[in-house]
């Protein structure tokens, strides 16, 4: 998966993140504890919900949010579907984005850039052609050019499209723009591309895949073991474990869920 830097990519796109991430975290720094807050009242604890996603190079890290959900379960100790999970309260927080903004701290660490493809789950990774994959060439951003151009709102190939043309497009120039229209949509209070198809939240590749008859049961429980032992050997690599979560109506390999 080669990828030629051009000289703002390797000299510039990095400490201008730095640089950028850490004048924001200071700048809104009460509207996190201000968010904190809510999050702790309102959902309880923990505050942060942490997750494991690919990154640069498909190296798995762990991207920190705001807790949008509750832990709500079934009388089989199984979590209730997303959907019945996500209060009022969490939904005015994707709608805002305000759930993000742990992720500045990501793009402290080096894990995220400011503008970049969104950071996926690893088990949608694992359904991505190679040729899908090269998204992982670049560091992934806290916003990038599918989510000015719909968000959750479009399909999942045209969602990869978009992340593969805007690598074959780097510039600053473009960063500025995508990063002036996404503060534009955040401003109007539109929520637009927040739901797909009337979901509470976004539909998994895995799913989507399945669901359109792309792929068949076997093929998709063979990618949720996959993504599963991606996880287990990144974890058993000696770095912090967070727990995963098991994925709804997968069989008893205890396979993860978003939350």
């Amino acid at each position: 998966m080669g990828h030629k830097k051009g000289v703002y990519e390797k000299y510039i796109k990095r400490p201008q993140d730095f640089c950028v991430a850490l004048a924001a975290i200071i700048v809104l720094s009460p509207i996190l504890l201000i968010t904190a807050l809510l999050v702790r009242i309102k959902l309880g604890s923990p505050v942060i919900f942490k997750q494991k996603r690919p990154g640069l190079n498909e190296k798995i890290f762990t991207l920190y949010k705001f807790r949008t959900m509750l832990d709500a379960l079934d009388k089989n100790g199984q979590p209730l579907p997303d959907g019945e999970r996500l209060t009022s309260f969490g939904k005015k927080l994707r709608m805002t984005s305000l759930d993000e903004l742990p992720e500045l701290w990501n793009i402290l660490k080096g894990d995220m850039s400011l503008v970049g493809p969104r950071p996926q789950l690893v088990w949608d990774m694992v359904f991505m052609s190679e040729r899908q994959r090269q998204r992982h060439n670049v560091r992934p951003g806290l916003t990038g050019l599918a989510q000015v151009s719909g968000r959750n709102g479009i399909t999942w190939e045209e969602r990869l499209e978009y992340d593969l043309a805007y690598i074959q497009t780097l510039s600053l120039g473009q960063d500025i723009k995508i990063l002036l229209r996404t503060a534009a949509q955040i401003l109007s209070f539109s929520g637009e591309g927040v739901n797909t198809e009337g979901m509470d939240t976004a539909e998994d590749l895995g799913d989507y895949l399945l669901r359109t008859c792309q792929i068949d049961r076997k093929a998709y429980f063979a990618g949720q073991r996959d993504a599963l032992q991606l996880i287990i050997d990144e974890q058993e690599s000696g770095s912090h474990s967070d727990e995963l979560i098991p994925k709804t109506g997968v069989d008893a390999d205890n396979v993860i869920r978003k939350g």
